[in-house]
């Protein structure tokens, strides 16, 4: 009989994670459609909306560096060769290597993420209605992760129930049966919001990922240009193609781990 006391947990997780994921949805919708037209997008602002304050960071640090103002060697440390930084980004790059001009990437870029800078532009794309406030910034993207980490706790309920000894007055396949339902409900939720919602994003609003969209588009196809740095906004340091600044950033993840 321990399927009883299983089936309601079951049915609390899955009813709790769809709910959020459907308030979550309901919020999004409810932008303005007009919200973000008629702004162009900086470099900056699209690194922002598509990875957050790191990949701020990763962009000033790579646009330095293919300027010969940064060095970024092979061994993971950051090396200040201009000290003059020419906007309020590359100043806090500047700043988050620190005054010997040398640093391991890592901490540099998790300084240069935390600046002040950083937090302004993300304070102004916030206003401008392109980027989720802090506060809320666990929205479909979240509420995804939380209908599937329910959808994987049903499973683990439902097997536990089949596979518990004792006597039971209830056949396996209507305990199964009685499983499975709060389980259609999560995957349910998750396919609705994969056509509806689909990317799920932590930063960007639902107009900040229309002017990615665009940008995209206009830029033509950033992920094949491995020498545009829209596509290192967009895409990250995975568009990064030149070998020493791969290998640079492979020991920051390396740092980042350990």
């Amino acid at each position: 009989m321990i399927w009883v006391l299983l089936l309601p947990l079951a049915w609390a997780l899955a009813g709790a994670a769809c709910t959020r994921l459907c308030l979550a949805a309901v919020r999004a919708a409810s932008v303005d459609d007009d919200t973000g037209r008629g702004h162009d997008l900086t470099l900056y602002e699209a690194a922002f909306l598509s990875g957050g304050p790191g990949r701020v960071a990763d962009l000033t640090m790579v646009s330095m560096a293919r300027q010969r103002r940064l060095l970024l060697a092979r061994t993971g440390w950051a090396t200040v060769v201009d000290p003059r930084g020419r906007d309020e980004m590359e100043r806090s790059v500047i700043g988050a290597i620190g005054p010997a001009g040398q640093s391991r990437i890592a901490p540099a870029r998790a300084a240069a993420a935390a600046a002040d800078a950083v937090g302004g532009l993300a304070d102004r794309l916030v206003r401008a209605g392109l980027a989720v406030p802090d506060g809320s910034r666990t929205t479909v993207a979240a509420g995804v992760r939380q209908v599937r980490a329910a959808a994987a706790a049903v499973l683990a309920l439902g097997a536990t129930a089949l596979l518990a000894p004792g006597p039971s007055d209830m056949p396996r396949d209507l305990v199964a049966l009685w499983f499975a339902l709060p389980l259609a409900l999560t995957l349910g939720c998750l396919a609705i919001a994969r056509v509806e919602a689909h990317p799920y994003t932590r930063w960007a609003s639902p107009a900040g990922q229309r002017l990615l969209a665009a940008l995209t588009r206009h830029t033509g196809a950033p992920a094949d240009d491995g020498t545009c740095l829209t596509s290192v906004a967009v895409r990250g340091i995975r568009a990064v193609r030149e070998p020493d600044l791969r290998a640079a950033f492979a020991h920051r993840e390396q740092d980042t781990r350990g």
